[in-house]
């Protein structure tokens, strides 16, 4: 490998094509070579469909396939953690999609193995790549807003279908492992210090799964901030982002997917100004600062260690709102 990755994709998911497979079409560096699926049967299927070279009947064979440099992980929740470190031990980098494990305990686990093994292993946090993300980050850093004092970050959209996955603690399940682990993340951007849950409140669609839910968070340097996450709610659709300082307010709508729409709207004392960015998808950007990282060693802000932190706070919600910790699937 010197000039291109070739990526392995662990699981027929179908969020591999959009996060993955269309965007290294139109990439120059990046090639996916290969799926592995429970069945061989499964793995054909999607692998026709799609377009891919080469087959594995099981997750270990694409591992240890030497035609394969990197794996992206899409597995279920629960699965994310053992995979990840199965492909470090085959010396594969990694892109995993979020959350990146079951609980903060087994991601320091898995960054451990991460930091050690010297291999890109990126939290794919797709929004975060996109240059509305970047503007967003550059803002808040310039402090032009003045000393922060409430954040908000909220990712609602419905999913009615409760025999999906995301609905199954067994799968390390529930509305903030999906939707909300983007809100924390998000919060966690705007307000640039690591946050204290202060309470939290779900809305349960079984006892241990939550199908919503609202956070309070306070962070070090004193200002508040709010979560909101939903699968399925009164908050239907709801992507946006806001942060207030002492000298004016940033508004952010649909932070999650903007290149299907979007709005960031800066208001300060003396000028408000509106900007917009390009169509061009976020999961391309992901991409190429995966390939970049792989390749030339190019720092990323997704990184094992940082998902340390956005798991520890979604545990703190999960503590907050009495409901047990998502463990890993056995």
């Amino acid at each position: 490998m010197t000039d291109h990755v070739r990526i392995g994709v662990l699981g027929a998911a179908t969020i591999a094509p959009t996060a993955v497979i269309n965007p290294a079409r139109s990439s120059t560096v990046a090639e996916v070579v290969a799926v592995a699926a429970r069945s061989a049967a499964k793995a054909r299927a999607f692998a026709d469909k799609h377009g891919i070279p080469r087959v594995h009947g099981s997750y270990e064979e694409l591992l240890a396939d030497p035609a394969v440099d990197a794996v992206y992980n899409p597995l279920p929740n629960g699965l994310h953690g053992r995979w990840t470190l199965a492909a470090l031990e085959a010396g594969k980098h990694v892109l995993c999609e979020k959350p990146f494990t079951a609980n903060a305990a087994e991601a320091a686990t898995v960054a451990v193995a991460a930091n050690a093994s010297g291999l890109v292993v990126m939290e794919a946090f797709h929004y975060r790549y996109h240059p509305l993300a970047v503007r967003v980050d550059e803002i808040i850093r310039s402090g032009v807003l003045g000393p922060l004092r409430h954040v908000e970050a909220s990712v609602c959209f419905p999913l009615p279908k409760f025999s999906d996955i995301r609905y199954d603690y067994s799968l390390a399940g529930g509305a903030v492992m999906d939707a909300g682990c983007y809100a924390v993340h998000m919060a966690r951007l705007l307000g640039s210090e690591e946050p204290e849950v202060r309470s939290a409140r779900a809305l349960l669609r079984e006892p241990s799964i939550d199908r919503a839910m609202r956070a309070s968070l306070r962070f070090p340097s004193g200002h508040t901030g709010s979560v909101h996450a939903s699968l399925w709610s009164s908050a239907v659709l709801k992507l946006s982002l806001k942060a207030i300082g002492e000298n004016g307010t940033l508004r952010v709508l649909n932070p999650l997917s903007p290149q299907f729409r979007h709005r960031l709207s800066l208001r300060l004392k003396d000028k408000s100004s509106t900007e917009r960015f390009g169509r061009r998808p976020s999961y391309a950007y992901q991409l190429d600062a995966f390939t970049g990282a792989v390749l030339h060693g190019r720092p990323f802000p997704t990184t094992a260690d940082d998902a340390v932190k956005n798991m520890a706070v979604v545990d703190a919600i999960y503590r907050a709102a009495g409901l047990p910790l998502r463990q890993p699937t056995a």
